[in-house]
């Protein structure tokens, strides 16, 4: 996905506008029925404006989520990896329970068919924080709190795969994930 230009160079009302109006006709119509048309009139901008600064709607989305998601799904670090992971596991699966959620999952299911808008979910949200994840691990098994053997991003794998799962396919609540994350550990251990 090619950066948006400068952001000194966007109008910062405008802006503003564009991302809200975007998670708020997302949430309140459906993702799949948000069109820029609807977003620019909502926002009070020209389809133009929006054209500028980024590609296509599921970009807006994109940014809307990054935005929302904040701090939301970063690692704690308290020294026991089961309470830091269940954690982050719960404010992960709450938050995809939430509007969020809504608006996160279909920009997935655009980013099936748009390689550029799937480049930039990896680059923007899953890379990152599965970055974060690995690092935790990696602390984790230097204590001696989970086994060796099993390199650390598999292991992200393993806690993820299935609230992803669960959350894209509808098979089972993504709340439980203390239990998950437990169940999960219980074959991580040393």
């Amino acid at each position: 996905m090619t950066p948006p230009p400068n952001p000194e160079l966007r109008s910062p009302r405008s802006h503003r506008a564009i991302l809200d109006s975007t998670f708020e006709l997302a949430v309140r119509n459906g993702y799949g029925k948000l069109t820029v048309e609807a977003i620019a009139a909502a926002a009070g901008v020209g389809k133009q404006t929006i054209y500028r600064w980024w590609p296509s709607k599921g970009a807006i989305a994109l940014d809307a989520i990054n935005e929302q998601m904040g701090h939301l799904t970063d690692f704690p670090d308290t020294g026991d990896i089961a309470v830091d992971l269940k954690t982050q596991m719960t404010r992960l699966t709450t938050m995809l329970g939430s509007e969020v959620g809504i608006v996160y999952r279909g920009v997935i299911a655009e980013a099936q068919s748009d390689p550029r808008l799937a480049e930039a979910v990896r680059d923007t949200i899953v890379r990152p924080r599965a970055q974060l994840c690995v690092q935790r691990l990696e602390k984790a098994i230097a204590a001696g709190q989970i086994r060796t053997g099993i390199p650390p991003r598999a292991m992200v794998d393993m806690l993820y795969g299935p609230v992803y799962y669960r959350f894209l396919l509808g098979t089972d609540e993504v709340r439980d994930a203390p239990e998950l994350v437990q169940d999960i550990l219980s074959g991580l251990r040393p």
